[in-house]
């Protein structure tokens, strides 16, 4: 639906309420924010929110603790699941929407007509750790935390949070859930790896510190998740219940001090993980459920004061041993003050509500959490100002400068791990006849399409892909064509992905490779660039070029292309330890 069509069928209300309302209360140029401090904030006493808590009705304290999850795409105003949410909000069964994938007018759109139909202000979020683009066409999309850690400059990080918060804020979003302080001790970690800023406790410490700050500074809440770490796991908490084998001195040695780094410099909310951490509470219950997570070691033992939010209660993680009812309830009774994306936010708030009014919870434990929420709504100005101003869109997402910094990160965070031969960047008389073998771990993909491309523009390369599928006839004509090609690129694209097993590559491709390493001349150039995990070259500890540009972003491509070329120098420091051995 063109978005003029999309405005008229849910705004005109809006037209009387933008005439009721000064210019200043729909623009963006919002005054400067103080990066607030969740220890002072979140112990105020304020009269808007102390009022709004007298007249709140229980269903609707509930409702506050509710975020509900919304495509940020209009379908239709039929749709049924847009309905509904509009019903749930209407009613004040909910208090917030997280947007799914969309695009920016859309979103924007969206965000209003919620707002106006809300009783009190609604809380709108997404998850953008590397950019409003990991959910929003149409935005700045940034590189992954690790490469934020390789451009050892927080000074960019701070910049590109503050982009993030200047994009957000124009279609309405006010709370991102990031940054993952989660420290990736393990390389085979499918959910974090790339997403966390590394291994080493120093830098993950100050690269989320100035994220944490780029966005509060900008009027965006900050996310530290996810809680009390999901770095040192082997399994996706999207497929199943990971298991973090650590006892309290581990925790406290090692997952625990970004998190608290974090609390002490102010982040308003911490993100509670979907994982099992026996050796503190000596059973299998997920972090998410556990009052001995939740409540005595966040609240009480780091002394957390600001907003506690589960990770989406849709992941299988939690449906093993318990139902959409029982998640519900044991969440709240866990400590947990905002309760994200329940596949079914009306029978979340059915179970919630009976269970306060048969004394299962208390109603003073809902007032706290609903007093934290108010209080963040109102430092974010909400009780003021709910809409955002459609024409100013073009003015503020997606700039040039904003276009600009993503690049000077990309540029800044490519890593040269090894370069044995010194064929970087590659000598004309090597340019001549050079293949690309795309190295994939996913069946029926289009990676590495993009990058032939601009391999073919720069270079005239020829591109082969491999894929786990592969059979012995296609390694052997790749191999053949290998032997003749005067260098050989190899692209992998081995990334976190949501439900991702594993972030290795196949024995086949392994050997392979390694055939490959062990038979072609060592003069002759053979690189390998990981659009993805650095940790690849643990599999390949023989190869002699390695190239990391953590993200397979057409930005990180063009990155690559340019280090080829000599175009750019690369300054990128690995920030994890790797098993092979470096120079």
């Amino acid at each position: 639906m063109p978005i003029r069509h999309l405005a008229a069928a849910l705004l005109l209300p809006l037209q009387l309420l933008f005439l009721m309302q000064s210019s200043a209360a729909v623009a963006q140029d919002t005054p400067a924010f103080i990066p607030p401090r969740a220890q002072e904030l979140f112990k105020q006493k304020d009269k808007w929110v102390e009022q709004q808590l007298k007249e709140m009705t229980l269903p609707e304290k509930i409702g506050q603790m509710l975020i509900a999850q919304s495509p940020a795409r209009f379908q239709s105003a039929d749709d049924k699941h847009y309905q509904k949410l509009s019903l749930l909000v209407s009613q004040g069964k909910v208090g917030g929407i997280m947007f799914l994938k969309g695009n920016t007018y859309d979103a924007a759109v969206l965000a209003n007509r919620f707002q106006l139909i809300a009783p009190r202000p609604l809380l709108i979020s997404a998850d953008m750790e590397k950019g409003l683009a990991m959910r929003i066409d149409g935005t700045t999309e940034f590189a992954p935390s690790m490469a934020l850690s390789a451009t050892g400059n927080p000074k960019l990080v701070y910049s590109m949070a503050g982009v993030i918060a200047h994009e957000a804020k124009a279609l309405g979003i006010r709370h991102s859930y990031g940054p993952s302080v989660d420290l990736n001790l393990n390389p085979l970690n499918p959910v974090i790896n790339t997403r966390s800023y590394g291994d080493n406790i120093p830098l993950t410490i100050e690269m989320s510190k100035a994220f944490i700050d780029g966005l509060q500074s900008n009027g965006l809440i900050a996310t530290a998740k996810h809680f009390p770490g999901h770095g040192d796991v082997t399994v996706d908490s999207h497929v199943s219940l990971p298991v973090l084998e650590a006892d309290k001195q581990h925790l406290e040695s090692f997952e625990l001090k970004p998190f608290k780094a974090a609390i002490d410099h102010g982040v308003m909310s911490v993100m509670i993980g979907h994982l099992a951490i026996p050796k503190i509470t000596g059973d299998m219950t997920p972090a998410t459920l556990s009052w001995r997570i939740v409540t005595k070691l966040l609240r009480k033992e780091l002394g957390f004061e600001g907003l506690i939010i589960t990770d989406a209660l849709n992941m299988k993680a939690l449906y093993k041993d318990h139902t959409l009812e029982d998640i519900s309830l044991r969440a709240v009774e866990a400590g947990n003050d905002l309760l994200l994306f329940s596949p079914d936010p009306e029978l979340t708030h059915s179970t919630i509500l009976s269970a306060v009014r048969s004394g299962k919870l208390s109603e003073k434990q809902i007032n706290k959490s609903v007093r934290r929420i108010l209080l963040a709504k109102r430092w974010l100005g909400l009780d003021n100002i709910r809409l955002v101003n459609l024409n100013a869109i073009p003015e503020q997402v997606s700039l040039k400068s904003h276009q600009e910094l993503a690049e000077t990160i990309a540029n800044s965070s490519i890593t040269v791990v090894r370069d044995t031969n010194k064929v970087l960047p590659i000598k004309d008389r090597n340019s001549k006849n050079i293949l690309h073998i795309i190295l994939e771990n996913k069946r029926h993909s289009l990676s590495g399409e993009t990058f032939s491309e601009k391999l073919r523009h720069a270079f005239h390369a020829k591109t082969i892909r491999t894929a786990p599928d592969s059979n012995s006839l296609d390694y052997r004509n790749a191999e053949d064509k290998a032997r003749r090609a005067s260098a050989v690129i190899i692209s992998t694209y081995v990334e976190v992905l949501s439900g991702a097993e594993s972030l290795e590559l196949s024995d086949r491709q392994q050997e392979f490779i390694n055939r490959l390493i062990r038979d072609l001349p060592s003069a002759k150039p053979l690189i390998m660039i990981s659009f993805g995990t650095p940790y690849l070259i643990n599999q390949f500890p023989d190869i002699p070029s390695y190239i990391c540009t953590y993200s397979s972003s057409e930005l990180s491509e063009d990155t690559a292309v340019r280090l080829l070329k000599g175009k750019i120098a690369p300054t990128g420091k690995l920030p994890v330890s790797l098993t092979a051995n470096l120079p």
